[in-house]
């Protein structure tokens, strides 16, 4: 049953976060508003999520949190491991750096964040879910899986692009991407921001590292280096 299915996104969303607000699901879920209020309505009731008081944050209950499962095992290490490297890549690279790991067919997941200290800077909503195909991301994890063309095309046409971009330039970046080793998204997914993107190697299920920054602020050469350093981080992730 989709109910079914959509409840148990919402229990692993919470799984990798402290406390979540009723937007903050709806936003990381792709659901609406009322969907995800009678969900954490049956989630309260069953005792799988608590509401923090005061306020109108909600947790997932400590007997649910350490029984650890909903978490992979393999997957909370590579994350654990990941989170003080992304939180150094940030300072030193100044750009604000994400974690991402495929939720499903369609979806992906971001599981960890860091920023830097510049006063202006780029945020990225915790526990957010994307179109597995949009991005930066999704080219990376696509130019790493090579699915072939019908699910690319499948995988595009599910993103909102804001600036316009066609299947064959899509295709086209996806193969500069399994080239180079980075993906490149310049403001196709969000005017103004720059990402580029790669894959961790060999873990299952996907995951990937990114760094965003605002477009038009670096060379062309410093975003090749920016995305040989982050090649690097995504390696050190199984080092």
């Amino acid at each position: 049953m989709r109910s079914v299915s959509q409840a148990f996104a919402i229990m692993r969303l919470f799984a990798d976060s402290e406390t979540l607000t009723l937007s903050d699901v709806s936003r990381a879920v792709g659901l609406s508003p009322s969907s995800v209020f009678n969900l954490l309505g049956t989630l309260l009731g069953e005792g799988v999520i608590v509401r923090e008081q005061p306020g109108k944050r909600y947790r997932l209950a400590d007997a649910w949190r350490r029984s650890g499962l909903l978490r992979d095992g393999d997957a909370r290490r590579l994350i654990d491991r990941m989170v003080p490297l992304l939180a150094e890549f940030a300072q030193v690279h100044e750009v604000t750096v994400g974690l991402w790991q495929t939720a499903s067919r369609d979806r992906m997941q971001l599981v960890a964040h860091a920023e830097s200290n510049a006063v202006l800077r780029i945020h990225l909503a915790r526990g957010q879910r994307q179109p597995l195909g949009g991005g930066a991301v999704g080219r990376a994890i696509a130019a790493a899986q090579a699915p072939g063309s019908d699910e690319i095309v499948r995988r595009f046409a599910a993103v909102r692009w804001q600036k316009p971009v066609s299947p064959g330039l899509y295709a086209e970046q996806i193969g500069a991407a399994a080239q180079a080793g980075y993906a490149l998204d310049d403001g196709y997914t969000h005017i103004g921001i720059c990402t580029l993107a790669a894959v961790i190697p060999q873990a299952k299920p996907e995951f990937c590292v990114s760094a965003s920054f605002f477009a038009g602020a670096r060379t062309a050469s410093e975003v090749e280096k920016l995305g040989r350093a982050l090649i690097a981080l995504a390696q050190a992730g199984l080092d």
